[in-house]
């Protein structure tokens, strides 16, 4: 594991990172999702690829990485490509769990792996808008210490770092960004996952003009169980793209 720090919007973000197979010449970028970190990701791939020079990275403020101000998903991406530079780290393949989909893309690899990836709003439930409305006229009132009875659970216990990024990030829509993507997509996605359903993966393949969906069994963590298929079909997607 190493840590390097990054200068961006004159703040420090010391961002924790872990390279596996240091000697492979093409480069394998993999971002976790919101409330995770590397080791649950190279957990589930460093034993596949071994092709590849697998970088696994703490996106700020989760893991061992750290987060001095709120962020957009933009700043996120640009922080994680300061780092990339620093590491001499091509654009080759670039892997995204839920959040880490939306940076991914933002970063516009070669080929893009998306894996149950955010990015397409998904409406809320009458309940959940009936909180937030609650928890609204609370805070007029002076109660905005019951914020941890009516944040989503993603957002409970964060800094006010953290907090006020998450807000920033949680109900981005980007249609507009999957659509503009020029490179090659593998789509993989959880048939049970609750998280980001389904249907998101449906609509984020039909926007992306090339790209392959695959469906398998599980939850929005589907893929720690399906590493080694998801592994062949991303050596096999890059391979496709030599050439062209």
């Amino acid at each position: 594991m190493a840590v390097k720090s990054i200068q961006h919007n004159q703040h420090t973000f010391d961002i924790s990172y872990e390279i596996v197979n240091p000697e492979a010449k093409v480069d394998l970028i993999v971002l976790h999702g919101w409330g995770s970190n590397k080791e649950l990701m190279k957990q589930s791939f460093s034993k596949e690829m071994s092709g590849f020079r697998h970088i696994y990275i703490d996106l700020p403020g989760f893991g061992k990485s750290t987060c001095s101000m709120p962020l957009t998903t933009a700043d996120v991406a640009r922080i994680v490509e300061l780092l990339m530079i620093h590491m001499n780290a091509s654009k080759d393949i670039i892997v995204g769990h839920s959040f880490g989909g939306k940076v991914a893309l933002l970063l516009d690899p070669k080929v893009l792996v998306l894996l149950s990836s955010a990015g397409i709003y998904v409406s809320k439930s009458l309940k959940v808008r009936a909180k937030i409305l609650l928890f609204k006229a609370l805070k007029h009132l002076g109660f905005s210490k019951l914020r941890e009875f009516f944040v989503a659970d993603d957002a409970k216990k964060l800094s006010e770092h953290m907090y006020q990024t998450f807000k920033n990030v949680v109900d981005e829509d980007y249609s507009d960004e999957f659509s503009k993507y020029e490179g090659k997509a593998l789509v993989c996605w959880g048939k049970e996952d609750t998280a980001t359903p389904l249907s998101s993966g449906k609509k984020i393949a039909s926007l992306i003009k090339n790209s392959d969906l695959n469906v398998y069994e599980g939850d929005h963590y589907f893929f720690m169980k399906n590493s080694a298929d998801i592994g062949q079909k991303i050596e096999k997607t890059f391979l496709e793209t030599l050439g062209h």
